[in-house]
């Protein structure tokens, strides 16, 4: 873990989180056993569970089941807001987790939580792990959710198919940026805004921020490596459905807010990207939590920081049409 020193920028809250983990930045292998990833995913969820706080009610949270192309059937779950029991609009939110981790579970209290921050229902899928399952397999399972949302599953869901919300954190913000590109020529109602939290956009882990903060805090440069090995397959470095940076037409995509931590080596990935959308005219707005680190979203119970997080993102979402340049 990095040391004191390296902690200085970091918030009180996080600094206090960071010590109590002890030495967290242990890449392990690129090869693990079930049980590796069993483990794992496990500790993915008790860190959850221990630092996310106690779960927001809603009005319902019901399991439903999603289709794929390939005859798979994805779980997810609809979160109706407390206060808006009849809303019709619907925020789809991919989950992070570097593409092996991560599921409903975990990511619970997040859904929640939009849902009554947003005012809209929040459907929370899972896709199909890496490193069982590569590229392009999560790419297709995301298209399938987002084409479903806005299609067969509308109904069901008791949304309107044109007032569909697509955001993501991390590796989820990856699958909901390429869904997002995809979705302009799918021939349904157009996505009303995409939300990304710190994504993860970048396979050649090259940028500044890389560098600045190779050995963390809280992750580290060999941990992004490693996701990207685990997820990766095949795809090439210069391919816009694995690296969406290198894509150069961005006409349609939805107004965007970019959320980004500032202690994170995936900082840059969502400054690049605000950059390029704004060069393209697409509305889009960022906000830099200055001194947090990567995977704050899921610490509501112990840094103030997520509550303004989920706040911002579901502000957006209430008002898709409000969102203006502030590069």
């Amino acid at each position: 873990m990095a040391g004191d020193d390296d902690l200085a920028a970091v918030h009180p809250q996080v600094r206090a989180l960071l010590r109590a983990m002890g030495d967290i930045s242990d890449p392990g292998t690129l090869e693990p056993t079930p049980a590796d990833l069993a483990a794992e995913r496990a500790a993915y969820l008790d860190s959850t569970i221990r630092l996310g706080g106690a779960a927001e009610p809603v009005a319902s949270a019901v399991d439903v089941v999603i289709p794929t192309d390939d005859g798979a059937r994805l779980p997810a779950r609809l979160y109706t807001p407390l206060h808006a029991p009849d809303a019709r609009e619907l925020v789809v939110w991919l989950h992070g987790g570097g593409w092996y981790v991560g599921d409903i579970p975990t990511f619970d209290r997040v859904g929640r939580s939009l849902a009554n921050a947003s005012g809209a229902k929040v459907l929370l899928p899972e896709y199909r792990l890496a490193p069982e399952h590569h590229w392009p397999v999560q790419v297709g399972d995301a298209d399938a959710i987002v084409r479903w949302a806005r299609a067969a599953g509308a109904e069901q869901l008791a949304v309107d198919a044109a007032a569909v919300t697509l955001g993501g954190d991390s590796a989820g913000g990856q699958l909901a940026l390429v869904a997002a590109r995809h979705a302009r020529i799918d021939g349904l109602p157009a996505l009303r805004e995409l939300l990304l939290v710190y994504p993860c956009l970048d396979p050649t882990v090259a940028s500044d921020a890389m560098r600045e903060f190779e050995h963390g805090p809280m992750l580290t440069k060999a941990d992004i490596q490693r996701c990207w090995g685990f997820y990766r397959g095949d795809g090439a470095d210069d391919d816009p459905d694995l690296a969406p940076l290198v894509a150069t037409d961005w006409d349609g995509v939805p107004p965007t807010r970019i959320a980004v931590a500032g202690q994170d080596p995936l900082r840059d990935d969502g400054l690049r990207l605000a950059t390029l959308l704004g060069d393209a005219g697409i509305d889009v707005q960022q906000r830099v939590f200055e001194d947090m680190v990567h995977g704050f979203l899921r610490w509501g119970g112990v840094v103030d920081a997520t509550g303004e997080l989920i706040g911002w993102l579901g502000d957006g979402a209430r008002d898709a049409d409000g969102v203006r340049s502030q590069r």
